[in-house]
């Protein structure tokens, strides 16, 4: 007998909305006053800091408490990357942060995302404990980031630097082996019945 199918709003998956919701908050007050304002920085950086939280909150509340649903799936890594994303670009747009930086993570993060999508017919790639070092480190260095770094000492420059560093290393590293574990299963799988 297969288990009752979980129903989609629960705790984990109204705090996964939140996040999506306030992403658009976050980039209005990192923009605001063409980002030069230190208060609305502050305030940037306090929003971001909370929905990178729910994050790992949430994921941690439906396994506990066995609510992990279809819904959940699919719009956590979404909210994941909106964030990240939205972070990056902009940012970037901010001529904080170097292109091609953005460029190399959003490449990685949209690439592994469609790679698992596409391969979901065969088998589920799980998040490796790199994978999740990747999430970490690029969470604190773009929270580091939207800090307002030209109102604080150099350190947190250099801090910002240095951990940017390190999830650009962690970022592209996972990457490549996430396509060589997924190749690797890929020549031993079977698709199953009735795909």
């Amino acid at each position: 007998m297969s288990a009752a199918p979980q129903p989609s709003w629960n705790l984990a998956n109204v705090l996964t909305v939140a996040r999506v919701l306030l992403v658009p908050v976050f980039g209005w007050a990192l923009l605001a006053e063409g980002g030069e304002s230190v208060g609305y920085r502050l305030l940037a950086a306090g929003i971001f800091g909370v929905a990178a939280v729910t994050d790992r909150i949430d994921g941690w509340y439906a396994r506990r408490t066995n609510q992990v649903t279809d819904f959940g799936k699919l719009l956590d890594p979404i909210a994941d990357k909106l964030l990240i994303g939205t972070a990056l670009v902009l940012l970037s747009a901010l001529d904080e942060l170097p292109w091609w930086i953005t460029v190399v993570i959003l490449v990685r993060e949209l690439g592994i995302t469609v790679m698992r999508f596409f391969l979901l017919r065969y088998f589920v790639l799980p998040a490796s404990r790199g994978g999740k070092l990747k999430t970490v480190l690029q969470s604190f260095a773009i929270g580091l980031y939207v800090l307002p770094l030209f109102a604080m000492p150099g350190a947190f420059e250099v801090l910002a630097g240095v951990v940017m560093a390190a999830a650009l290393v962690v970022t592209v590293v996972t990457g490549l082996d996430y396509v060589r574990t997924a190749a690797r299963i890929r020549r031993t799988a079977t698709v199953p019945p009735g795909i």
